[in-house]
């Protein structure tokens, strides 16, 4: 594993949302270069960016229309290349996004492929051989040309899903792994990460990473996958790093990947935290962690207690953070998030508890997620910062409330949530036992109780880490001495009797 990623703290940007330059009401690359710095004096020291490449933009840039051209909206080639310099300059790296799926139907190859007559791309996607046959279990295309047969779709009807073969044929039109429209477009995909480690950035953030072998039940032709695209990285791109969207660390990491995020659908429990009707962090003291727990010991230990498991404060797919806490419940979610294994995420604009904004109507194929995607709030000036262009250009409207959080004030106020979170990235810098590779160990974590404790260690020290998220006061059995606190937030946590009392919406660090 690329050794940076030891203490890696990513910061995802949403390229369109983030800093318009050149005022069209749409960020770009000039614009994110303007504010590496901010993101460095918070502390993150890597950047996951969202899709760049060339689109039709129907689903934000995941339906890509050519993997080696920059979106002309956020800039050219040469623009990506400088932000790959500048980012490497202030001694950070950079991770793009790869979409490996999917297509966008504009793309060149689906063109060619919707011919009748056999070319190069008519198995570059999963297609059936019968305009009346759909493949199961999957959306598909059908009817826009004149090939005879069915192409599958992974998302929306205009992603239409490359073809890596089927781990099971049992149809004439399923193609095995090693039939040469799935090599020819597995070669394709060491080719595009070629093409950009080449041109200087630092690996990949992997869409869909699980989905790519069809009729792949146990993963294990997926798996297959990646351990070759692992074995081509290690001989061409040793430094290279690749995290997955899996949400199964276990296979993910079996198949090569450096980490792995935990999804907010699925097994994980991730909302039971974060985003239901009574998460775990909210300060009422009604929400259950147990399960939460339960599901990531299983899954450290599948994975040799190796915890490379990412948890994000949020993405571009989720309800934003502060929808559902607020004020200092909002530190206790991150005083979590910066302590746990695996490299932490913040999503853009969380580090000032920007808001999501409601019945937004859907732009660029966001619907629900599209008020998670406004504009970044920087100051109190024209569109808070984001962009010169009239309001009325900007591709997503902003937070027009007046009390809108900006980085400016949060930065001028010593106990915004900002300034927080630039504390606790220090603390977590500044301590192996809580960065990625730190072992942990749950000490409470009981069904509807709190706090939650658990004991993060290295080589050579040990920290326990105690969190109260609720109102109320809480109370638990601790063996440690708790005499030197490294940092903390919010009321007193004192020991007497062998029984830790901890003040309510507090938590601790403690070397122990």
């Amino acid at each position: 594993m690329p050794k940076w990623l030891d203490s890696a703290i990513f910061y995802e940007i949403y390229p369109q949302s983030f800093k318009d330059s050149n005022s069209d009401g749409i960020g770009d690359f000039n614009g994110i270069i303007e504010k590496l710095d901010y993101i460095k004096e918070l502390g993150c020291n890597a950047i996951w960016m969202n899709p760049c490449f060339d689109s039709p933009f129907g689903d934000a840039g995941y339906d890509v229309a050519d993997y080696y051209k920059a979106a002309p909206r956020y800039g050219t080639n040469d623009d990506l290349k400088r932000l790959f310099d500048e980012v490497h300059a202030r001694d950070m790296h950079i991770l793009l996004d790869l979409v490996p799926g999917h297509t966008s139907v504009r793309h060149k190859w689906f063109i060619e492929s919707l011919k009748p007559k056999d070319n190069e791309y008519t198995d570059r996607y999963v297609w059936t051989d019968n305009i009346w046959e759909a493949p199961d279990g999957m959306g598909c295309i059908r009817g826009i040309s004149d090939r005879n047969g069915c192409c599958a779709v992974n998302f929306f009807s205009n992603q239409p899903a490359l073809n890596y073969g089927f781990y099971k044929p049992d149809r004439p039109w399923q193609q095995p792994m090693d039939a040469p429209g799935p090599k020819a477009t597995i070669n394709e995909l060491k080719n595009i990460m070629r093409f950009w480690l080449t041109a200087g950035c630092d690996g990949f953030r992997v869409d869909m990473a699980g989905s790519l072998v069809k009729h792949d039940e146990d993963a294990k032709g997926t798996i297959k996958l990646w351990q070759g695209i692992r074995s081509f990285l290690d001989s061409e791109f040793p430094e290279a790093a690749i995290i997955s969207e899996w949400g199964e660390p276990d296979k993910a990491l079996d198949g090569g990947f450096h980490m792995d995020f935990l999804l907010h659908f699925g097994p994980s429990h991730y909302n039971d935290l974060f985003r239901c009707s009574e998460p775990y962090f909210s300060g009422r003291g009604k929400g259950d962690v147990s399960e939460f727990v339960k599901k990531y010991k299983e899954n450290y230990e599948k994975t040799a207690q190796k915890g490379l498991i990412c948890i994000p404060s949020g993405n571009h797919d989720m309800e934003r953070l502060s929808k559902y806490l607020h004020g200092d419940e909002l530190k206790t979610a991150f005083a979590f998030i910066l302590s746990m294994p695996g490299a932490p995420f913040i999503y853009y604009g969380d580090e000032i508890g920007m808001r999501y904004i409601e019945n937004l109507t859907s732009v660029e194929g966001g619907f629900d997620r599209t008020g998670s995607r406004s504009p970044m709030q920087w100051d109190d000036s024209n569109n808070a910062g984001f962009s010169l262009a009239k309001s009325d250009m900007l591709y997503i409207c902003q937070d027009e409330s007046p009390d809108r959080p900006t980085a400016k004030k949060q930065m001028a106020d010593k106990n915004s949530l900002y300034n927080e979170i630039k504390s606790l990235i220090e603390l977590r810098k500044s301590h192996a036992a809580l960065q990625s590779n730190g072992a942990i160990d749950f000490i409470c974590a009981d069904s509807n109780t709190y706090p939650l404790v658990y004991l993060r260690s290295s080589a050579n020290e040990k920290i326990l880490v105690i969190l109260n998220p609720s109102n109320s006061p809480a109370v638990f059995s601790c063996e440690y001495s708790l005499s030197e606190r490294l940092h903390g937030f919010g009321g007193e946590i004192t020991l007497a009797d062998g029984k830790a009392a901890v003040s309510g919406c507090s938590y601790g660090f403690y070397s122990v």
